[in-house]
């Protein structure tokens, strides 16, 4: 059986790995999960997505990690449960702003092997059923990764003009939506414009998901703030229910989607320790890696600290 060890056995070839590793045999490392009995909707970079019924489906947060839109074969033990946690955190502190994905339905009744359903409790949601939109949603507070690069080369982020002088990890006068394609795992997410937007869903529909998306951002940037933690930017997800109504969906203000920078040790001119998978980033870039599939295997102590980063975000942003 998938969890026997309580660890995924990869078959996908885009995940394949050539040997055992020891990281598998960790608590909670779950790759890919199977689940008897529903269809298989698909994988995502992180999550596996299951047909419930037509009006839901059950999202399961792995432990797989992605970076520069490669997914990496080496799990981070426990990090499914952690977004899991935080995403249903911050949903409930932004419904006033905007309805999201969640349901009333319980995994109860849905995965009937009960062991089963425990090893997959902390880890999953059921959801409404709702139509993607084809972009997302990235708010930037902070000059920093693409951001810092098109400013760089042009002075400009996603064709909004910013200052003359600003330094790396610069404070941005205010927020600003810059948002990117949504690109299917193994290809690369691309900024584009707010026209772009327009284009692509319509001029009133892109207005309410970037005036939305400030607001959320401007509330949990505020919130964290207090708790230690600067988020730096963030990506959101969007989709339409069947009245047409906008939603949240996938997850929202994770390390996985966001920037988690600590307040004590930001300084402007240099990437800013973190909080987020930024630190795995950090360890790539040192290697002689094209960012493209199949990805390098990652060190046991580099998945330790990133999944204590992890542990330490989730703790100052949940805790009460």
């Amino acid at each position: 059986m998938l969890f026997g060890r309580r660890a995924a056995i990869i078959r996908d070839n885009d995940f394949r790995r050539n040997h055992a590793d020891d990281s598998m045999n960790a608590p909670d490392a779950i790759l890919e999960s199977t689940i008897p009995g529903l269809p298989l909707i698909g994988r995502g970079k992180v999550r596996d997505l299951y047909a419930v019924d037509d009006a839901h489906m059950l999202i399961v947060t792995t432990d797989r990690l992605s970076a520069y839109d490669v997914v990496l074969p080496d799990p981070v033990p426990g990090k499914g449960a952690l977004l899991t946690r935080i995403s249903r955190f911050w949903f409930a502190m932004m419904a006033d702003l905007v309805p999201n994905h969640l349901s009333d339905r319980s995994l109860s009744g849905i995965v009937n092997d009960r062991r089963l359903a425990r090893q997959l409790a902390e880890r999953t949601m059921v959801v409404r059923r709702l139509d993607p939109l084809p972009i997302e949603a990235v708010v930037r507070g902070y000059l920093i990764g693409s951001g810092w690069r098109d400013y760089q080369s042009t002075g400009k982020v996603c064709g909004i003009e910013l200052p003359q002088g600003l330094q790396q990890a610069a404070k941005l006068p205010q927020p600003i939506f810059t948002p990117a394609s949504k690109a299917d795992a193994g290809n690369h997410d691309e900024n584009i414009s707010f026209a772009d937007v327009e284009e692509r869903i319509g001029e009133g529909l892109a207005a309410r998901v970037r005036d939305i998306s400030l607001r959320i951002y401007a509330r949990a940037a505020e919130y964290a703030l207090q708790r230690g933690i600067i988020i730096a930017d963030t990506k959101f997800e969007f989709g339409l229910d069947r009245g047409g109504e906008l939603c949240l969906i996938d997850e929202i203000l994770t390390p996985d989607s966001s920037r988690f920078w600590p307040a004590d040790k930001y300084r402007p001119g240099s990437s800013p320790p973190s909080f987020d998978k930024q630190f795995v980033r950090d360890y790539l870039d040192t290697l002689d890696w094209d960012k493209c599939s199949p990805g390098p295997e990652l060190p046991a102590d580099i998945l330790d600290m990133t999944a204590q980063k992890y542990q330490d975000a989730c703790a100052a942003l949940t805790a009460a």
